[in-house]
């Protein structure tokens, strides 16, 4: 399973670099010599600068010379595509691709359901449970073999 890990933005300039947004807080994706998926094809970094104050609510601003694209018309046929890559194999913290389909338990050990999508929200993202409860990740204390462990405040599953 491929995860997204960014778009491919804007032209920068006329000789094939893109602007990349990163949505993912692991740079070394742009690292020279990575491949990453775009339109179900490969793409090999070649070189990767990060856009000074380019970061924002969505992620950090990369200009990337990918091998092979050489003109501006090449980057303009690529804006708007996702980048996908490979998981990476002993990264820490809680990723999306795990989280949906696991079950969720309260403090209590009561079964509240699966995690049908994580929700993109500025102060905290939300597990979408089957229910249609919402659980900031910031109550997550555990993961472990497709379930997740929530510490609630008293109320939220009332609906």
């Amino acid at each position: 399973m491929l995860l997204e890990i960014g778009y491919v933005g804007r032209p920068h300039g006329l000789r094939g670099e893109a602007v990349v947004q990163l949505v993912t807080t692991v740079a070394e994706r742009l690292a020279p010599g990575n491949t990453v998926e775009c339109r179900g094809a490969p793409l090999v970094v070649e070189t990767a600068r990060a856009v000074p104050g380019g970061s924002n609510s969505r992620g950090s601003q990369w200009v990337v010379r990918f091998a092979g694209v050489t003109s501006r018309e090449e980057v303009e046929a690529l804006t708007g595509s996702v980048l996908r890559a490979e998981p990476q194999e002993g990264a820490e913290g809680l990723w999306v691709h795990e989280l949906i389909g696991a079950r969720v338990y309260d403090q209590a050990g009561e079964d509240r359901g699966p995690v049908v999508a994580v929700e993109a929200n500025p102060a905290s993202d939300l597990l979408v449970l089957e229910s249609g409860a919402l659980v900031p990740l910031r109550f997550v204390v555990g993961t472990e073999g497709g379930r997740v462990t929530v510490e609630v405040p008293s109320g939220l599953f009332d609906l």
